[in-house]
């Protein structure tokens, strides 16, 4: 079986965590406030909040933000659903608009028109790891005096025009979830140049305690959203080796569009804007509109190779159908998109003779589909 994702742990990473573990400081100790300075210095910011998830870390902004019941947010209908999750945690109405069909990313050029008065942020997602039109989206927020959340959960190490996907905004949320570039088995991250912003969210993740951390002192309703040290050492470690990960992911997502380029397999992969730079995170691909997409995954699988369908639309799930009256047409580019879409296996030591065989499997089932 060639797996979907698989994580990239080393001996580095072991010792790190039996560091922790010998050390008996399991949680609340030095270890998540040096993981915490990596992402700090890497990203040329001011202050980083480590947590539990990318969801934890999304919702902790919405509340730092003061965004609240009856507000509205433009966002992505063609994303993981934490994305707009995160908004309805605290009563905030998502608004979509719809995707470019290439790169998947919000479409900037349809972001003002959906402006209301009760529009007061913009959450951006860099999904896959390509980043939006960062220029044009901070352009719109200025004009409307709108907050922007940068989902970059996907997206640790992209660019846009040369600067890190998570600092344009007022908060930037990366994940580490195992199929993630980088992996803290579950964990998240929340940076921001925002010192009210980071103490809320600081606060937030830890019960709501006072910023000194003064023992069972709390100044707000918070949450258990803290990462333990245990992760963060895990975390230190992949941190340590980023630039070889990010390197060995390159590598495998340039492969794969060389075999299907060679070899002329019909389907459609992600185009990279010329003032983007991609950080892979999964390598998806769209099958021919003719083509029973579930059949061809279901092929694969029986010849050892697990694919799955990345996204479904946000605005198709079931109980957003209920609350919003969302329905099959509102958002054409991401219903394409989750209707014709897969992910291949795709992990930092992905073999190339792994990828040779995906790709042949991949063209002889669709080149069937179309007899």
């Amino acid at each position: 079986m060639i797996p979907l994702s698989k994580p990239d742990i080393t001996s580095l990473e072991k010792k790190y965590v039996m560091d922790v573990l010998d050390s008996g400081k399991l949680s609340l100790g030095d270890k998540v406030k040096e993981f915490e300075g990596k992402f700090k210095d890497l990203l040329n910011v001011s202050f980083a909040v480590a947590m539990n998830s990318g969801t934890s870390a999304l919702h902790a902004a919405v509340k730092a933000l003061g965004l609240t019941e009856g507000d509205e947010v433009i966002t992505s209908p063609y994303s993981f659903i934490a994305s707009s999750n995160c908004l309805l945690y605290e009563g905030v109405k998502p608004v979509f608009v719809d995707v470019h069909p290439d790169t998947t990313v919000m479409n900037e050029n349809l972001i003002e028109a959906a402006v209301t008065e009760k529009t007061k942020a913009i959450l951006v997602v860099h999904i896959f790891g390509h980043a939006c039109n960062m220029d044009k989206i901070m352009e719109i927020a200025l004009k409307h005096n709108l907050k922007v959340i940068e989902d970059a959960c996907e997206a640790l190490g992209a660019t846009w025009k040369g600067k890190l996907a998570g600092t344009f905004g007022d908060a930037g949320i990366f994940a580490f979830y195992p199929n993630k570039q980088i992996t803290t088995a579950e964990g998240g991250m929340l940076v921001t140049q925002q010192k009210e912003v980071y103490e809320v969210c600081a606060s937030l993740r830890n019960q709501g305690r006072n910023i000194s951390n003064e023992w069972l002192m709390h100044e707000r309703l918070g949450y258990n959203y803290r990462l333990s040290d245990v992760h963060a050492a895990i975390g230190i470690a992949q941190m340590e080796r980023l630039q070889e990960i990010l390197a060995k992911r390159k590598k495998a997502a340039d492969h794969y569009r060389s075999l299907i380029d060679h070899h002329q397999v019909p389907v459609a992969y992600l185009t990279e804007h010329p003032d983007a730079e991609i950080s892979w995170f999964v390598y998806p691909v769209l099958v021919p509109e003719t083509a029973d997409r579930d059949e061809v995954m279901k092929k694969l699988l029986e010849k050892g190779i697990q694919t799955k369908p990345y996204f479904p639309s946000i605005h198709l799930q079931s109980f957003y159908k209920t609350l919003f009256q969302t329905k099959e047409g509102d958002f054409p580019c991401a219903e394409m998109l989750g209707n014709r879409s897969l992910a291949l296996p795709f992990f930092n030591d992905l073999k190339e003779e792994e990828q040779e065989f995906v790709i042949a499997a991949l063209k002889e089932l669709l080149t069937k589909e179309q007899e």
